[in-house]
């Protein structure tokens, strides 16, 4: 039987209500709203407030602590006559008691600030659609029209058409019954590939440029150049063996230099420049912005993070007229045992957006105060080494708990907006024995590359030498592994004419 791993051993200690509130915090804030609606959608008891009053913040850990611990248990499954003669409502009805009603969250540090306004969308055509579009321009008949829109649909978004043409006459026979022959798809492909964008269903990279170069001017020597590479010397192209290249067409420099010109502003994914529509990581939505404010850095949450939600106050109207009654029968009370049920599930779910936004703000709050001269600068070099233990060691939050914010969660900084899990890397020790983020590292051999002589690009052992010289201990081997992990290549592939 195979090993539990550590999260399915941690998931099993946990209630389903704790295991929600950890899925609860990992919701970026792009999604967050959505996931808000879903909770409305399912819960009646639960909404947004409007009119209602507000309401003194309190720190969401101190309700957690002090408040709601026995709501689980007061939800009656089984039915009983008992547990409906039990029923204490006493809570839910008190006069002059506004916390069910008004029991939302609510912040005067963030203001709606024109939240509610209605957001407009953006309008898109898909890569796809583009090209079906064009589709409808060629004299096709019914028969053509469908084997040339499996042969779109069989386009992948970079813009390739990578299955086998057999694979596609297959399909079209056992999915559509339409009988075709490869000859016939590979006429419709060649119709296909004079569709905008130029390059796109080739079957390869060769292909993709070829076809792009076939649009151009072909009285353009550059160009003529360009194309008897990447017919002839493909493979030297992509290794970077201009000598070669040169030799073997009889090139100048000048005039093999135009042609390279000529083939790195081509487009290795022609079907790349169109957005896909639906997809929350198009964009990012920061869950924090930290302000300058004369050398005191500021930290605010996105607003989005902090939603006017409270309990229903019809809800609470309904549990009042069935208190004033006297005559309550089996059905009523079963009844008023929902309605129980739902505003307990609508109190648990504010409690875990306040205990979301605490975790949130507190785990920003920490990283900010360690990392505060890249926030002052935004220079990577005076980033300190940082794991999730020592943001973990500050807040006294679960390591799991600091990595799930981590890894779904921005911040929007006057120096661009950063990845939470960006601020974290291991230590590298210098000559004097101190303790250096390997992001610093990775910076400088970043630095040290850009600045480099492209006819003769540094090597991995000429690199090492470098960044020790500068007191850095560390092997040639942890420098590739850093260049690879900045996806820089080697230096043969960085050598330019």
């Amino acid at each position: 039987m195979l090993k539990q791993t550590q999260q399915q051993k941690l998931l099993q200690k946990l209630s389903p209500q704790q295991i929600q509130l950890m899925k609860l915090l990992q919701v970026p804030t792009a999604v967050l709203e959505e996931r808000i609606k879903e909770e409305l959608e399912e819960n009646p008891a639960l909404e947004y407030g409007e009119d209602a009053h507000e309401d003194e913040y309190k720190d969401p850990q101190e309700e957690y602590n002090n408040g709601e611990e026995g709501a689980e248990d007061e939800f009656e499954p089984d039915g009983s006559e008992n547990e409906y003669d039990n029923i204490d409502i006493s809570e839910y009805v008190s006069e002059g008691d506004d916390d069910i009603a008004d029991y939302k969250l609510r912040d005067d540090n963030y203001p709606d600030q024109d939240e509610n306004k209605t957001i407009p969308v953006r309008v898109e055509t898909s890569f796809h659609e583009h090209l079906l579009e064009q589709l409808g321009m060629l004299e096709l008949d019914e028969r053509q029209n469908a084997i040339a829109e499996q042969i779109i649909g069989s386009i992948d978004d970079d813009g390739y058409l990578r299955r086998e043409v057999s694979a596609i006459v297959d399909d079209l026979s056992f999915s559509q019954n339409v009988a075709t022959d490869e000859d016939e798809i590979k006429e419709l492909i060649r119709m296909i590939q004079e569709f905008d964008p130029p390059g796109i269903c080739a079957t390869d990279l060769k292909e993709c440029l070829l076809l792009q170069l076939r649009r151009k001017p072909q009285d353009d020597p550059g160009i003529v150049g360009a194309y008897l590479i990447l017919e002839n010397y493909f493979d030297e192209f992509t290794k970077k063996h201009y000598e070669k290249i040169q030799k073997g067409l009889n090139m100048s420099d000048d005039s093999l230099k135009e042609a390279i010109g000529q083939i790195i502003r081509l487009t290795p994914k022609p079907g790349g420049n169109f957005a896909t529509l639906n997809k929350a990581e198009s964009y990012v939505v920061p869950d924090f912005f930290i302000l300058n404010n004369n050398g005191k850095l500021e930290l605010t949450l996105n607003s989005k993070n902090a939603p006017d939600l409270r309990i229903s106050e019809g809800y609470r109207d309904m549990l009042k007229e069935y208190d004033r009654g006297d005559k309550k029968d089996k059905r009523q009370k079963e009844a008023v045992l929902f309605i129980k049920q739902k505003i307990d599930a609508a109190k648990w779910f504010i409690d875990a957006i306040k205990q979301r936004q605490h975790t949130l703000l507190s785990t920003m709050e920490s990283i900010m105060g360690y990392q505060r001269e890249f926030f002052l600068t935004g220079d990577e070099t005076t980033m300190r080494p940082m794991i999730l233990k020592d943001i973990a060691d500050i807040t006294q939050l679960d390591i799991s708990t600091v990595s799930r914010v981590a890894n779904s969660k921005y911040v929007q900084t006057e120096f661009g907006t950063f990845k939470l899990k960006f601020f974290f890397s291991e230590s590298l020790s210098t000559d004097s024995g101190e303790e250096v983020s390997t992001r610093e590292v990775k910076k400088i051999l970043s630095d040290l590359i850009e600045g480099e002589n492209k006819r003769k690009p540094l090597s991995d052992e000429n690199l090492t030498k470098m960044l020790q010289d500068k007191g850095y201990n560390i092997a040639r081997r942890t420098v590739a592994k850093y260049r690879e992990q900045l996806n820089i290549p080697v230096a043969r592939l960085r050598k330019e004419l």
